[in-house]
């Protein structure tokens, strides 16, 4: 009988190839199907030439790059535990995938622009192509994270709140036993030796107690209790797909006719693969929440300014309030409170 295992793998690889090969063949149907336009109607010949070349383009990747990757990754597990901090499978999405389908859709609103020395672009680019090209990152992206955990029996979420609270109880217990003992057995004079020196930044331990968020409510029957319930596989499909929301938005703004119709087309879509970039890294890389401010908020921040400047509000003012404030936030508290002027050390009252 087959196993649960093999069947959870054969799913997600099967998944994994369409979201690595559909994107490259729709968008490059579109691509024929525009420059179709340009030539004779009744002869098909540069058509189904750009089409197979595209099924061409596909097969070559997965036969050289994506077969043989799939196959270490799995049966060299001990090079697969050596990879820390990036994600080859999403690496190869964003190169292989999500950059020639950028490209096309650029190609497609050039070769648009002027057919037979008349502008035919529609009033609004198909939402198809960039939908579909994002979709496909963020499947992958949920399917990378979803491995190590089972499809069947309940994962509950432990949150890091939920951690320190119940440990916190056993460390203090633990001290109030050895610190008779300590006292008994140093002398005074010991005892001031031992004081460590603290930076004016560092936190004692009556601050870090005064730091404790409240506690929040707990439910143990009812539909209270239902309602509450927190599953860590469902809370990878939310926030994978919140993460990606200002990004999604950006490429969005390319369907604008002021956008595609203007230059202002490429740096959108070149900036909106610039931020896909930080999907190559692990969840949990120390770098990843730098890496998305200087690859997704600062550049986004020049580009909806320009957008506002220069077409108006056809990107949200609150986007660009958000990387902002993002920016502004990651260079404070990552950066000037560990200068002298903002080192001292405040509890809130509340």
């Amino acid at each position: 009988m087959i196993s649960g295992r093999l069947i959870k793998l054969v799913v997600f690889e099967l998944l994994e190839f369409a979201a690595f090969s559909v994107p490259t063949l729709v968008i490059v149907e579109q691509f024929a199907a525009a420059y179709q336009n340009t030539r004779i109607a009744s002869d098909k010949t540069h058509y189904w030439l750009i089409v197979s070349c595209s099924i061409a383009y596909v097969a070559l990747a997965t036969l050289v790059i994506w077969v043989p990757v799939k196959v270490l990754l799995h049966r060299k597990l001990h090079l697969y535990k050596k990879i820390t901090g990036w994600r080859p499978v999403l690496m190869m999405c964003v190169i292989l995938t999500t950059l020639p389908s950028f490209a096309f859709s650029i190609a497609v609103t050039e070769i648009q622009k002027n057919i037979n020395g008349s502008s035919t672009l529609p009033d609004m680019l198909p939402d198809l192509p960039v939908s579909l090209v994002l979709l496909s990152l963020i499947i992958v992206d949920i399917i990378e994270k979803l491995r190590i955990y089972p499809l069947r029996g309940s994962q509950e979420s432990t949150d890091d709140g939920s951690i320190h609270t119940t440990s916190l109880p056993q460390i203090k217990t633990v001290t109030e036993q050895v610190r008779p003992k300590e006292e008994n057995s140093a002398s005074p004079q010991a005892a001031g030796a031992t004081q460590v020196w603290r930076p004016p930044g560092a936190m004692t331990q009556s601050q870090a107690s005064a730091l404790r968020a409240p506690p929040e409510p707990s439910f143990h029957s009812g539909i209270l209790k239902i309602m509450s319930r927190r599953d860590v596989r469902a809370e990878i499909f939310l926030w994978s797909f919140l993460l990606w929301s200002d990004t999604v938005e950006m490429v969005r703004v390319a369907g604008h006719p002021n956008v595609y119709k203007s230059h202002w087309v490429y740096p959108v879509y070149i900036f909106s693969f610039i931020s896909v970039l930080r999907m190559i890294f692990t969840p949990k890389n120390p770098l990843l929440n730098s890496v998305s401010v200087l690859l997704q908020d600062l550049p986004f921040v020049f580009v909806r300014f320009g957008l506002i400047i220069v077409l108006g509000t056809i990107t949200p003012v609150w986007g660009l309030c958000k990387n902002i404030l993002v920016i502004l936030s990651y260079v404070y508290f990552n950066h000037l409170t560990r200068l002298r002027v903002f080192s001292a050390f405040e509890l809130s009252p509340f």
